[in-house]
């Protein structure tokens, strides 16, 4: 007889196929329906997929102009979908050459802002992999942003998630258009988190003080 782990879906619980949260807690009713000029490909590391916190959906949900590649190397497709000189493709990532994003200029061709989701480690192997990437403009978001990711321990205090970096990057670049109800289901993700564990622990464990 197999061992309880091999069994079929022994262990699969199940999703809602939008938002991938369980039945109970989806999210899908705060998602916004937002129309943007810029086109969001949201490139995530396959570790990040099952994640429950997965921001990186939430984000591609709420966007109409937005896709979500799972993989650690990109197929050859995308690579030339993001090579092409017609568009003018963007690399959100804080690299030594990354020039701040800003808002729509005299280069009048199509926009589309890529996106790497996963842990800063991830990330980088997601760009040392994938020599299109690394051929792409870098941007970043200017200084001073805070996170309202109160669960996670992020190595600097200015690290945002992905949702929010993708919302604070296409409110600069789409400063006519309001992207921040991308927040909502983000910010009811967090609180169910939080009432899950209860608000003793998450006093104790989060909401202190940062370390030095």
């Amino acid at each position: 007889m197999p061992e309880p782990s091999d069994r079929p879906h022994a262990s699969i619980r199940p999703r809602c196929a939008r938002c991938q949260r369980p039945p109970g807690h989806c999210l899908c009713h705060l998602l916004p329906h937002i129309a943007s000029r810029t086109q969001v490909l949201v490139v995530q590391h396959p570790d990040e997929q099952r994640h429950a916190l997965n921001t990186a959906r939430l984000l591609v949900n709420g966007l109409v102009q937005a896709e979500l590649l799972v993989a650690e190397k990109l197929p050859e497709t995308w690579c030339a979908r993001l090579a092409d000189p017609h568009w003018r493709t963007e690399l959100l990532f804080p690299g030594p050459d990354a020039q701040l994003v800003v808002a729509a200029s005299e280069d009048q061709r199509p926009r589309r802002l890529v996106l790497l989701d996963g842990t800063w480690r991830k990330a980088r192997k997601l760009l040392y992999l994938n020599p299109v990437l690394q051929g792409l403009a870098q941007v970043t978001l200017p200084a001073g942003l805070s996170s309202r990711y109160r669960l996670r321990k992020a190595p600097m205090a200015e690290s945002l998630s992905t949702i929010e970096a993708g919302m604070h990057a296409l409110q600069i670049i789409e400063p006519g258009t309001n992207f921040s109800a991308l927040l909502r289901p983000f910010d009811a993700l967090i609180e169910g988190q939080i009432q899950a564990m209860g608000r003793a622990v998450y006093q104790r464990n989060h909401a202190g003080p940062r370390p030095c």
